[in-house]
C-alpha cells in the first residue's frame, strides 16, 4: 500500500540546542516534500541560534558553534522555510511534541505569520511506539532491515522517518488495532487523514501538550493542579491563572491559543443570559390605553357660570354674631401701681 497523498506531505527534522521549546533554538532544518506524484524536494538549512550550543547537544547532533558562526539566523530564513512547506501537511518523528512546537515557537518569536491552521500532522514515532514501542534507530531497523547512516544528522534522520513511515503503511495494512476503550480499528492506512487522527490521540491543543481536547472536544488543562479541568472553569475560579500562564515561562503557541480560549470566555461572560433577557423585557414600561377625552361644547354654547348654583361645595353664608364692644380701660390708680413695683421689685 501506498501513501495516497492529496497534497504535499514534508516529512521534517529539527537539530536544536536543546529540548526546552521556550528556551532553545534551532540550529538545522531539513525538510524533505514528497508530492502526490511521486516525486520529492530536499531542503536543509543551517541556523545560527544566536546562543551558544551545550557541548552536550552538540555531541548528539555533531553541529558545533564554529559550524553556524556565520549560518544565517532564523529570521533570515523563515519565508523560505514557510514558503517551501506552506502547501504541506507536516510529518515527523516526534513532532508533535517537539519539532512542530519547536518550529512554531521560532516563527512567534521573528513576528512572521506562519500558521498551522487547517494541516494534517502525523507523528510517526506515534504510530511507531503504539505498534512496536521502539526509537527511531530500533524503528529503521526493525521495519527497513538497516542501520541509519550518519545518524543524527537532520537529513539522515529525516530520510529514515519517512522510510519507515512508508514500511509502516505496507506492514500494517490490515493491522487491527484496539484502543484503551476496546475500541478496534484498522488506522495505518494509506490516508494522511487517518494517520492524523492516529497519531493525535491524545488530541493536543496547543501541540506542548498544556492542553488537550476531552472527548466532548472542550479544551482542558494536561498539567499542575488544574489538570483535568476545563480551561474555562478554571477561568472562573481562579481568574488569575490566565495571567499567570500568560506571564511564565510557557511557549508562545500554548500562550496564542490560551489568549484565543480567554477572549472566547470573556465574549460570552459579556453576552446576557436568557433570565436576564427576561428580566430586562419584564422591567419594560407597559404602554396603557388613553384616556378617553370627553368633546367640549363651543365656547358660545357653555352655560353662564353661576355661584349659587354651579358651585355644589359652596355652602350657605350664616351671619356671624355681633362681636362683644371691648371695655374701657381703667385708670391707674396706687393699688395697682404698688402690685406692679412688687411684681418687677422696682
Amino acid at each position: 500500500m501506498k501513501l495516497n497523498l492529496k497534497r504535499p506531505l514534508a516529512f521534517f527534522d529539527l537539530e536544536t540546542t536543546g529540548t526546552n521549546i521556550g528556551v532553545d533554538r534551532i540550529v538545522e532544518i531539513s525538510v524533505i516534500k514528497m508530492n502526490p506524484d511521486g516525486s520529492e524536494a530536499v531542503k536543509t538549512w543551517k541556523v545560527n541560534p544566536e546562543m551558544p550550543i551545550p557541548l552536550e547537544s552538540s555531541l548528539v547532533h555533531g553541529i558545533y558553534d564554529e559550524d553556524v558562526l556565520h549560518a544565517p539566523v532564523f529570521k533570515a530564513v523563515a519565508d523560505d522555510v514557510a514558503v517551501f512547506i506552506a502547501d504541506s501537511d507536516l510529518a515527523g518523528y516526534n513532532s508533535n511534541r517537539f519539532d512542530i512546537p519547536m518550529l512554531m515557537e521560532e516563527f512567534l518569536r521573528v513576528g512572521h505569520g506562519f500558521e498551522l491552521d487547517e494541516r494534517y500532522f502525523v507523528d510517526v514515532q506515534n504510530i511507531f511506539h503504539q505498534m512496536e514501542q521502539r526509537t527511531l534507530k530500533a524503528a529503521y531497523q526493525f521495519y527497513c532491515g538497516k542501520d541509519i547512516v550518519n545518524a543524527h544528522s537532520a537529513e539522515a534522520d529525516t530520510r529514515a522517518t519517512m522510510e519507515v513511515l512508508l514500511a509502516q503503511v505496507e506492514r500494517y495494512a490490515n493491522a487491527e488495532f484496539e484502543d484503551k476503550k476496546g475500541v478496534k480499528s484498522i488506522p495505518v492506512t494509506g490516508n494522511v487523514d487517518e494517520l492524523h487522527k492516529f497519531t493525535n490521540l491524545t488530541k493536543p491543543v496547543d501541540f506542548a501538550g498544556r492542553m488537550v481536547f476531552n472527548d466532548a472536544g472542550e479544551e482542558c488543562f494536561n498539567f499542575g493542579k488544574h489538570k483535568g479541568k476545563r480551561v474555562e472553569d478554571v477561568f472562573k475560579a481562579e481568574p488569575s491563572y490566565y495571567a499567570w500562564m500568560m506571564q511564565g515561562d510557557f511557549p508562545l503557541y500554548t500562550k496564542r491559543k490560551l489568549e484565543q480560549i480567554y477572549k472566547r470566555f470573556t465574549q460570552k461572560k459579556e453576552q446576557p443570559k436568557p433570565e436576564q433577557k427576561q428580566a430586562a423585557k419584564a422591567e419594560a414600561p407597559v404602554q396603557t390605553a388613553a384616556k378617553p377625552v370627553t368633546p367640549q361644547l363651543p365656547q358660545a354654547q357653555k352655560p353662564a357660570y353661576n355661584p349659587k348654583t354651579n358651585n355644589p361645595e359652596r355652602k350657605p353664608f350664616v351671619p356671624r354674631p355681633e362681636l362683644k364692644k371691648a371695655e374701657p380701660a381703667k385708670p391707674i390708680d396706687e393699688d395697682m401701681l404698688a402690685a406692679l413695683k412688687q411684681k418687677f421689685g422696682k
